[in-house]
């Protein structure tokens, strides 16, 4: 399906250099059978203020135009019939001088049960990062204009990954047994380092140099035929300073300042929920610039609110995606982001979005989560968060800097959360060391924070490349490395078992464990959480869904221990049968206890079968 706009340009008597120029309509087209059916066409061109807009269609109605404070860009309320048939509207722009008119496209709606799924606790999420996983097709690796061509800026110039590189590794995927795939933002980013997607220059465009829109919802589709979901990674937050909007504004207060004048933010995102905050503390979060050269868009103009929900709601449809991670969500208008949220859970009821809130401390994470009691006044409708807390007790237990109680604790703080399975946990991202990193290449370490990732509450994420053990450091350009065999230049491919070390097929095959017997126990993902508090450096927790009881014994000692069942009361019993799902064999109980080896994590199946 191709999207196109169709102009006429149509005039009174002799060219008059003031008649109504349309260059471009966003949203590009719209679609039937949308609860959203009052849209706000964004029209850019020339000679557009004070001009009036027509329809000859009661199934596309104009409600009204609203000017810019430039004559660049105006603002058509359109009500689209839902029950109305697909097709093209001809709309009718005049002023004073002429008349210019354009075709504006309505689509039957997508929507089918292949598409927006969303994803829970059942899932896993594999990220990664389009550019630095597989170049499927070299000859999109430079592309004419635009800035940054394979420049190599020192670990953060372009590696030519793509859209078709993906595509042409989903069996890898299915083979490690992720079921749902976060790309970072796959937006067109023509500015000066563009490799990560965070800096967009155009709302309505894939990266050429990483496909076309239609190579992106082949990817969701693909995927959805192998059962997989698709997370896309949206940005309400800021734009690139390269973005054209930055040439010519539409109104002043389009972005929170200026870019000689603007101020920076205090990442205190602690203050939504401060009962004592200052409202100029607040202010500065939102409106403050995450980094210079990202201008920080004002979300309560309200043309810009109306586009920024219309351009997600756009890409749901568009494509058939299942979910959103939403970047920086702090930092964006919070109001706003409640209206956003609304907007999307309202026409798509089974997606999900989770928010990247960057805090270790619970406390202040929870108040961003949906349905959680606060003083903001006003409901976040956001289903999921990013659990750095969890993580950091995580990175705490590898770095040696805390004991194992360090995770117990953060658990035990769940009663915060309007619902903590929702939360997505992980142990490293595009943004933080790898896993192996911090366990300074302890396998073992890695392997004991991977069980608890996998088995505990929550919807676990993995980086790319963790599952073949990547020892990366924090730094960005490094952590973000290439897939060993997704480009041509590498001497081995890693999507091949073969092909892989016996380390790195140790770690693979760990982690593909794991999520086998997430889906073949479905109490390690959706089941009860009861865990006891760590003794001597144990940590053990039960999983419970129906019939199905699940005991996991987390050793953090280098020596072998005997753990005693009574200690879990009625809860476990030395009479009962124990089957080790790792080693898939029974055990014995010797004098009401049970033996784990040191450092190691163990799964046992309790029935009394």
């Amino acid at each position: 399906m191709k999207i196109f706009l169709m102009f006429i340009f149509v005039f009174a008597a002799a060219v008059n250099a003031q008649n109504p120029i349309i260059q471009k309509i966003e949203p590009p087209n719209w679609w039937t059978d949308m609860k959203y059916s009052q849209i706000q066409l964004m029209v850019y061109g020339d000679n557009l203020s004070n001009i009036k807009a027509e329809s000859n269609s009661k199934n596309f109605k104009i409600l009204g135009t609203h000017n810019s404070e430039k004559k660049e860009y105006a603002f058509i309320d359109v009500q689209i019939n839902p029950f109305a048939a697909p097709h093209k509207y001809e709309i009718k722009l005049s002023n004073e001088s002429g008349t210019a008119v354009f075709e504006y496209q309505i689509l039957k709606s997508g929507k089918n049960i292949n598409n927006h799924k969303g994803f829970d606790e059942k899932d896993v999420i594999y990220l990664l990062m389009p550019d630095r996983f597989a170049n499927g097709d070299v000859e999109n690796d430079s592309i004419s204009g635009y800035a940054d061509n394979m420049q190599y800026i020192p670990k953060q110039g372009r590696s030519g990954g793509d859209l078709k590189g993906i595509i042409d590794h989903l069996d890898y995927f299915n083979d490690l047994g992720v079921t749902s795939l976060w790309l970072t933002p796959v937006l067109e980013n023509n500015t000066f380092r563009s490799y990560h997607g965070y800096s967009a220059t155009n709302h309505y465009l894939v990266d050429p140099r990483l496909g076309s829109n239609e190579q992106y919802k082949e990817l969701v589709s693909k995927a959805h035929s192998q059962w997989m979901k698709i997370i896309y990674d949206h940005v309400a937050n800021h734009i690139s300073l390269d973005h054209p909007w930055m040439k010519n504004l539409p109104f002043a207060d389009w972005i929170n300042g200026t870019v000689e004048n603007h101020k920076r933010a205090n990442h205190n995102k602690m203050v939504y929920t401060d009962l004592h905050a200052d409202s100029s503390t607040v202010a500065q979060v939102h409106e403050g610039w995450f980094i210079n050269y990202m201008p920080d868009l004002n979300q309560s103009n309200k043309f810009l609110a109306k586009y920024l929900i219309q351009n997600t709601l756009w890409w749901i449809e568009f494509a058939g995606i299942d979910g959103i991670r939403e970047d920086t969500y702090p930092y964006a208008d919070q109001l706003f982001m409640s209206e956003w949220a609304k907007a999307i859970l309202d026409e798509y009821p089974n997606f999900n979005i989770v928010g990247e809130v960057w805090t270790g401390e619970p406390a202040f994470l929870a108040g961003y989560q949906r349905n959680v009691k606060s003083n903001k006044g006003y409901d976040t409708n956001l289903p999921s968060l990013t659990d750095f807390a969890l993580r950091d007790a995580l990175v705490d237990f590898l770095r040696g800097r805390k004991g194992i109680g360090g995770i117990y604790n953060v658990l035990a703080m769940d009663y915060l959360y309007s619902d903590p399975q929702q939360l997505v946990t992980f142990i490293d991202n595009h943004d933080v060391g790898r896993a192996m990193f911090y366990a300074d290449s302890n396998s073992a370490k890695v392997k004991i924070a991977l069980h608890m990732l996998f088995t505990l509450r929550g919807i676990p994420q993995i980086f790319y490349g963790t599952e073949l053990g990547m020892i990366e450091n924090e730094d960005h350009g490094t952590l973000r490395k290439e897939f060993p065999g997704g480009f041509p230049s590498h001497t081995r491919n890693a999507f091949n078992e073969a092909s892989r070390t016996e380390y790195e097929n140790d770690i693979f095959n760990y982690i593909k464990q794991l999520i086998a017997l997430r889906k073949k126990h479905e109490s390690l993902s959706t089941g009860r959480l009861i865990h006891f508090p760590p003794d001597n450096n144990v940590y053990t927790y039960l999983k419970i869904l129906g019939d199905e009881k699940i005991l996991n014994i987390i050793n953090a000692n280098e020596k072998e221990v005997e753990v005693d069942l009574t200690n879990f009361g009625s809860r476990v019993s030395s009479s009962e049968n124990f089957f080790d799902l790792k080693f898939g064999v029974p055990v014995s109980i010797n004098n009401s206890s049970i033996s784990v080896p040191g450092m190691s994590a163990n799964a046992f199946l309790i029935s009394n079968k």
